[in-house]
């Protein structure tokens, strides 16, 4: 879900007042966290700037195992090391591309890929409508691993064993099955998560109840992952050799253990909360949140539209046509924005947004669809009108953020 700041919107007719730069509404900035890459499908991909920590990381991790196998290529085994960690990210990447593709093919809306310090995440912005669907959505990352592990594999057995590039396919080999295993360990959330997810929707027929029991087998992984990787492999258990204890690589085998249990954790209590979120979302009605509002001529002064206004008890104004179309909405930024002993100078048209496809709401509209419908056609203010098409009032953002804001307020984080 991305909540909107400033939005820009149009602004029709040659004697409309100019207004100060920051009380102008803008389309939000596409937020992106780090540096983009490209966009395949349409769909935005950003290197984070912790990215650029893990692969200094792995460069050095894989340079000192170069280093035994490869002994002769010297300061260059860092390079190499360098063209390995871009690689295991470029197979990240085909991972979160996987979810991406599915996510379009079943016409989920996807805002961004992002790939970071653990790894990458793709961030779809709709829920699955059904259970296969949401088991298919998840499978398909671990999948293209595990594929790409096995092509990885099938290359080794062209090329010579004790060689830069024999090593490479290797080491690639082996982080794609590690990665599909990892993602396929049933928490939240991780890709296994979701699918367990999906297996108890199926059964209880409740999506709630999947993620519930996800979310809690997450936290139960992120216990088990800080307790039990700093024991393996301090025992020697994932086929290194044993390590003393309060040694530097058992200490930073610990503190690795206590970021990814961390980052489960934390990932599986987002994922509970946004599920209880939406349980709320319904509670989001267009009807309630809509402001009652007056209709004024596009020639009527500002002080006699707002005298009208409270007269009625409205809150907003719509301005209308000779016929009583409707035609734009008055914007309350601008509103506060004139002084009060201008008022009576100022016509409303001068402070109106002309109202555009995607502006005209319904007022039926709940949870979220009615986001969506906001999100598609970003604005101040939008016209609520009924079925029959009479104006109902005008829906304000500020308004609609206010109530999901405090919809997250009223949700538990457990």
């Amino acid at each position: 879900m991305d909540n909107s700041g400033q939005r820009q919107s149009g602004d029709g007719g040659a004697d409309r007042t100019t207004e100060p730069e920051a009380d102008k509404p803008r389309r939000p900035r596409e937020v992106g966290g780090g540096i983009l890459m490209g966009r395949p499908f349409g769909v935005p991909v950003y290197v984070s700037p912790s990215w650029f920590l893990v692969a200094a990381l792995i460069t050095w991790v894989f340079g000192g195992q170069l280093e035994r196998v490869l002994p002769e290529l010297g300061a260059a085994r860092y390079l190499v090391s360098l063209f390995f960690a871009v690689a295991f990210y470029a197979s990240v990447l085909v991972h979160e591309l996987a979810h991406t593709v599915a996510a379009l093919r079943f016409k989920l809306p996807v805002r961004r890929i992002q790939l970071q310090f653990f790894g990458g995440v793709s961030e779809i912005e709709k829920e699955s409508e059904t259970p296969g669907r949401e088991f298919v959505l998840a499978f398909v990352g671990p999948l293209l691993s595990l594929v790409l592990s096995g092509v990885f594999y099938l290359g080794m057995l062209v090329v010579e064993p004790d060689t830069v590039p024999g090593v490479l396919l290797a080491g690639l080999m082996i982080s794609n099955l590690i990665v599909a295993a990892f993602n396929l360990l049933p928490g939240l959330p991780l890709d296994g998560g979701r699918m367990l997810r999906a297996v108890v929707w199926k059964i209880s027929g409740r999506p709630m109840a999947g993620t519930v029991a996800a979310a809690w087998t997450g936290r139960a992984l992120a216990v088990a992952v800080l307790v039990g990787l700093p024991w393996l492999t301090q025992a020697g258990g994932l086929g290194g050799e044993p390590k003393d204890f309060g040694s530097v690589d058992s200490l930073t085998d610990a503190l690795l253990a206590a970021i990814l249990a961390a980052i489960i954790w934390t990932g599986a209590g987002n994922s509970l909360r946004m599920a209880r979120l939406r349980e709320r979302l319904p509670d989001l009605r267009a009807r309630n949140l809509t402001r009652r509002a007056v209709p004024v001529a596009a020639d009527t002064p500002l002080s006699e539209a707002l005298r009208r206004a409270n007269e009625a008890g409205a809150r907003a104004l719509v301005v209308v046509d000779g016929h009583g179309a409707p035609t734009a909405v008055v914007r309350e930024a601008a509103i506060v924005g004139v002084p009060e002993h201008r008022r009576p100078w100022v016509a409303v048209s001068g402070l109106a947004q002309d109202i555009k496809d995607g502006m005209r709401v319904s007022a039926e509209l709940t949870g979220e669809e009615l986001l969506d419908t906001l999100r598609a056609t970003p604005a101040t203010e939008y016209l609520v009108v009924e079925e029959t098409g009479e104006i109902y009032g005008v829906l304000s953002t500020a308004d609609v953020e206010r109530a999901f804001v405090n919809a997250m307020a009223r949700t538990p984080t457990a």
